[in-house]
């Protein structure tokens, strides 16, 4: 009796060790419809993400886009107002600097406009003076200094003795009759002599004209 159970005892634990064998071949055994219907999941979760990432790539580049035009406008802005303001500056710094000189010129002007006097009383005590007066020579040299100073700084006569009759350039204190076709509108006598400084009319000669 003894020996017939351990027998059956045997024989069950060989048969549950089939069974657990089968049952996990079972287990191991692969659903093809459930492997599929996973494939399938996971392709749309693939393609969903390729999705997010090209929209999210094309999101991105949109925005750098906007970013580059925003900073090229705000380049060309930038660019605009130093142009304006190296351009204002231009025509401040010139227009100051044609003030100091305009300044230093008319300075200079009213300066020697107002020795012009003393210039001609010196040409008009010359004139009245004899040749041999001891004098003279005197105030010719005091004459002649003051003069080349004055010229260096710009001062010229003008003479316009002979020349045609300008009203912008010549006064007419008095007229006389042409002795001569030829000699109407000409300048016959100057009153008062006339002067330039650097090139422009400090005073305007006084002149007699052929009518």
């Amino acid at each position: 009796m003894i020996f017939k159970k351990n027998k059956n005892t045997t024989m069950d634990e060989n048969k549950n060790t089939e069974n657990q064998i089968f049952d996990n071949n079972k287990e191991s055994v692969v659903d093809p419809d459930k492997d599929s219907e996973t494939t399938e999941e996971e392709n749309d979760i693939e393609q969903h993400t390729d999705k997010k990432e090209k929209k999210d790539k094309k999101h991105h580049k949109n925005d750098s886009e906007t970013k580059i035009q925003e900073l090229g406008e705000k380049l060309n802005e930038l660019n605009d107002k130093y142009l304006r303001t190296y351009s204002e500056f231009e025509n401040y710094r010139k227009r100051t600097n044609k003030e100091k000189a305009d300044l230093l010129i008319n300075g200079a002007a009213d300066t020697i406009k107002s020795i012009l006097p003393v210039i001609d009383d010196f040409e008009r005590a010359m004139l009245s003076m004899s040749d041999d007066d001891p004098s003279k020579e005197g105030i010719k040299l005091i004459y002649n200094k003051l003069m080349n100073i004055l010229q260096q700084k710009g001062l010229k006569a003008i003479d316009p003795k002979g020349e045609k009759f300008n009203e912008e350039l010549h006064e007419a204190v008095t007229q006389f009759p042409a002795a001569e076709e030829s000699q109407k509108g000409i300048i016959i006598d100057v009153v008062e002599k006339g002067y330039y400084l650097n090139d422009k009319v400090l005073r305007f000669p006084k002149v007699v004209v052929a009518i």
